[in-house]
């Protein structure tokens, strides 16, 4: 039995809204699954650091600036050790490109002499 064409495109048509709702629902699942992830954030523990003096014996809490401060200070030192190691990497290899440029002239001049020993020798047996 065949169809007619209007016929065959109001039938597919009609199944469109269904295809609709059945990804429209997958998508609805997979959101509320999302919904439910937590996002997990760091936080530093708040620390008091306590120092005894010698002289009276109490304990004085020393306030977290002074601390991150000599944090600073820490970082800042061992960022200078770290440029001066720089620097004498760089004086290092500066000296070796040195000593290179001078062995190559003085292959450079050996084989100058080389070439005039030859010359000369051409010149005896002419």
């Amino acid at each position: 039995m065949a169809y007619s064409e209007t016929r065959i495109v109001i039938g597919g048509l009609a199944h469109v809204p269904i295809l609709i709702f059945i990804v429209n629902l997958i998508k609805g699942k997979f959101e509320t699954i999302a919904e439910k992830v937590f996002e997990v954030e760091k936080k530093e523990p708040k620390v008091k650091i306590v120092e005894i003096k010698e002289e009276g014996g109490k304990a004085e809490e020393v306030k977290d600036e002074e601390v991150k401060a000599e944090e600073v200070k820490k970082e800042e030192v061992k960022a200078e050790e770290v440029k001066d190691e720089e620097v004498k990497a760089e004086e290092v290899k500066a000296e070796e490109v040195k000593e290179e440029e001078v062995k190559d002239e003085e292959v450079k001049a050996e084989e100058g002499k080389a070439e005039e020993v030859k010359d000369e020798e051409v010149k005896e047996i002419n």
